[in-house]
Parts: structure tokens; C-alpha cells; sequence
């Protein structure tokens, strides 16, 4: 097993505020060290601001399934409700199991749908910046200064 760390600490010296995002990264890494691989997923750009989580799912319907959207986290949980009757599998391949998968977003980021169609689980999101952080041109105004005006008042 490879052991893989970085040090962060040089992005200190030239940024402020960013610690976050170093915190993000290191959590990251460690999650997918111990991370099992189930449910498998795809992540998509699927416009300028938009982009879709695609989950393998089958056998979930859609109400054995659960979508949480808090702050800059989203959490999909997943819990086969029980039925009375036992099957008995001769072989079983298809896994049935609960599963929690966990994405970090980023700022900005909301769930805009979802939907589950053949087995597959398509969570969207769209990037909606506000529109009082979004870049704006400030107008640069001439000034007269004010030395001037005073030398000319005083030499009168």
C-alpha cells in the first residue's frame, strides 16, 4: 500500500482564507483511502454551470432512497425497506446493501433535480453565483487635486 501526503504548508505564505480548501484536500485524501467503491458513480460537466452525479443503483426504487443537501455538503443514503417474504437466492449478484456516498461541494452549488430511470440515480446541480459576487467594473473618477487649487488661491 503506497502512502501518499502532501504538505500544504507552502500555500500558507502566499494565501489568506484558503485553509478550508487545504482541510478539503486532506479530507479527501483520506477518504478515498477507506472508501468502499459501492455504489459506483459518475461525475459530468453538463454545461458552463451545470453538472450531474450519476449513481448505479439497482434494485433501489425511489423511495428506498434518500437526497440531503446541507451548506456545501450533499449526501446520498440508500436502505432497501424490508419485505415480509425471504427470498432464497441460489446466486446472489446484484448488491442489495445500504450505502452513504458523501460529495463536498463547492460554494455556490444547489441541487437543482433528480431522478432515478433504469437503475440509474441522476442528481443535478447548477452553479448560480449570486449576483452581488459576480465581477462588476468600477468606474474610475478624475479628481482634481487638491494642491493645485490651493496654490492658485494663494497666489491671488
Amino acid at each position: 500500500m503506497a502512502m501518499r501526503t502532501f504538505d500544504f504548508s507552502p500555500l500558507y505564505r502566499s494565501t489568506v482564507g484558503f485553509d478550508s480548501v487545504t482541510r478539503l484536500l486532506e479530507s479527501a485524501l483520506r477518504a478515498d483511502e477507506g472508501q468502499n467503491s459501492y455504489p459506483p458513480y459518475n461525475i459530468e460537466k453538463t454545461g458552463e454551470n451545470a453538472y450531474r452525479i450519476t449513481m448505479a443503483v439497482a434494485g433501489f426504487s425511489e423511495s428506498d432512497i434518500t437526497i440531503t443537501a446541507q451548506d456545501n455538503s450533499l449526501v446520498v443514503t440508500g436502505k432497501i425497506a424490508k419485505t415480509e417474504e425471504e427470498k432464497k437466492f441460489l446466486h446472489r449478484g446484484i448488491a442489495g446493501r445500504a450505502f452513504e456516498r458523501r460529495f463536498e461541494l463547492a460554494e455556490h452549488i444547489r441541487v437543482s433535480g433528480a431522478s432515478l430511470v433504469n437503475g440509474l440515480l441522476h442528481v443535478d446541480l447548477v452553479k448560480e453565483v449570486p449576483e452581488a459576487k459576480k465581477p462588476r467594473t468600477v468606474k474610475i473618477e478624475t479628481v482634481a487635486p487638491k494642491q493645485a487649487t490651493v496654490l492658485e488661491n494663494q497666489a491671488a
